[in-house]
Formats: C-alpha cells, sequence, structure tokens
C-alpha cells in the first residue's frame, strides 16, 4: 500500500511528461510516452485518475506507420470509474495526387467507463490534406469500418454485434507566432444500416511553447457509444518534453 501511494504521489508531482522526437529528413522513427493522473483526497472523498499513452511511428517517402496505445485507469471511493485501453495500428500511403493518400487502420478497445467489454475494427479510406502549411494544416478523412463488438448494455443485458460504419475524420493543426500550438483529431462512425448508432472520438489539445523543447500543455479527449448511451471526458494538464534525434 505505501508503494502504491508512493508511485501515484510522483506520477501527480510529475504530471504529463511526454518525451517525443520529431521528424526530419533524416530520420525515420519516432517514439513517444505520456503519463499523466489526478490524486484527490478530502475527508469525504478518495478518488484517482492515471493516464498513459504510448505512439511509434515510422516514416518513408511513401508511407507512414503509426502504433499507439493508451490506458486510462480510475477510482472513486474504492470503486472502478475507468479501466479503458486502447491500441491501434494504421497508415498512409503517398503514391497518387499531391495532398491526397490512402490509409488502412486496424484498431482493438475495451472500456469500463464506455461498457465496452471488447470492440474489433478494421477498416480502409482516403484523406486529402485541405491545407498544408507549417503554421496551419487541415486535413479531412472519409472510409468504411468493419466492426466487431461485444458490450454490455446494462448489468443483465449484454450485446454481440457486428456492423459496418463510415468513418469521417476531420484533424487540424494550428500554430500562432511560434508560441501557441493547437492541435485536434475529431472521428465520428455512424454505422451505414442502423439509426442512432454512432461513435464520436474527439482529441483537443492546446500547447503553450516555452523553450523550443518543452511546452505547458492542456488536452481534453471525449468519447461517446450511442449503443451503450455512455461517454466519458478527460481533462489533462502536463509538460511536453521533446528531443530530436
Amino acid at each position: 500500500m505505501i508503494l502504491k501511494k508512493a508511485c501515484l504521489l510522483a506520477i501527480v508531482i510529475l504530471p504529463g511528461i511526454v518525451v517525443r522526437s520529431q521528424f526530419t529528413d533524416s530520420i525515420f522513427y519516432r517514439v513517444s510516452y505520456s503519463s499523466t493522473g489526478t490524486i484527490n483526497k478530502t475527508n469525504d472523498v478518495s478518488s484517482y485518475v492515471l493516464a498513459n499513452g504510448f505512439r511509434f511511428n515510422v516514416n518513408k517517402k511513401d508511407l507512414r506507420i503509426n502504433m499507439n496505445s493508451g490506458w486510462v485507469f480510475g477510482q472513486q471511493q474504492q470503486r472502478l470509474t475507468n479501466n479503458d485501453f486502447t491500441s491501434s495500428l494504421d497508415f498512409n500511403l503517398y503514391k497518387t495526387l499531391p495532398h491526397f493518400y490512402y490509409w488502412g487502420l486496424a484498431n482493438y478497445d475495451k472500456s469500463f467507463s464506455l461498457k465496452i467489454i471488447r470492440r474489433y475494427q478494421a477498416g480502409v479510406g482516403a484523406a486529402y490534406n485541405v491545407l498544408d502549411k507549417r503554421t496551419f494544416s487541415l486535413n479531412v478523412s472519409d472510409g468504411v469500418l468493419y466492426e466487431s463488438s461485444h458490450l454490455k448494455i446494462n448489468d443483465s443485458i449484454s450485446n454481440r454485434y457486428n456492423v459496418f460504419r463510415n468513418s469521417f475524420r476531420l484533424r487540424y493543426r494550428l500554430i500562432f507566432e511560434e508560441v501557441i500550438e493547437l492541435n485536434g483529431t475529431n472521428l465520428l462512425q455512424n454505422a451505414i444500416n442502423r439509426d442512432n448508432d454512432y461513435i464520436i472520438n474527439s482529441v483537443n489539445s492546446l500547447s503553450f511553447i516555452l523553450r523550443k523543447w518543452l511546452s505547458l500543455t492542456a488536452s481534453a479527449t471525449f468519447n461517446r457509444v450511442e449503443r451503450t448511451r455512455r461517454e466519458n471526458l478527460l481533462i489533462t494538464f502536463g509538460l511536453s518534453v521533446e528531443k530530436y534525434f
């Protein structure tokens, strides 16, 4: 118990430390890891939330491969509130028109807060860079996903089903005066043959660049699964440390 509290305290003292590199002409690999935590303890309430993320990217001339994993764990009054895990592998293929590319995706996740026992997704699509400048980029993409899910509708009913979804994504990046950076990735996945069956995933972050290698970052992540009528919102604050190699 003492060791557990010490580990949690260390996460609170050093919130949101992120170490990552940036692609250049000679750099083809990037590894990043982030960890944030919040502990709240009063006379009446005791709670904590831990969020961890890992990314690995391979960048070639005509191909980019991305691996992402994340885990959020939380308790309140010793009752579980979050035990949410996601892992994905995707690729972008640049072999057609300028600013246009194909993408493929395979994803697995499970979530206590969203009542997802397990969910698999795989699909392909196309994307287009509407704007692709150093200080402002805007990207839209669309495609088709096949999903196999096992959901917990309530305490006594679970649901297994397969469905095809249309997956629409809007991604942006804005840098202002080399001091403020705004990033966002927003997904809407509608079932093709079912009404009122959709998934929303939205991740938006605001960073204040203190030094070339150091930023103060706030991030908001929102998820909703309409089939289980569950949603969650996670807001984190922390420091981002960049390493170039």
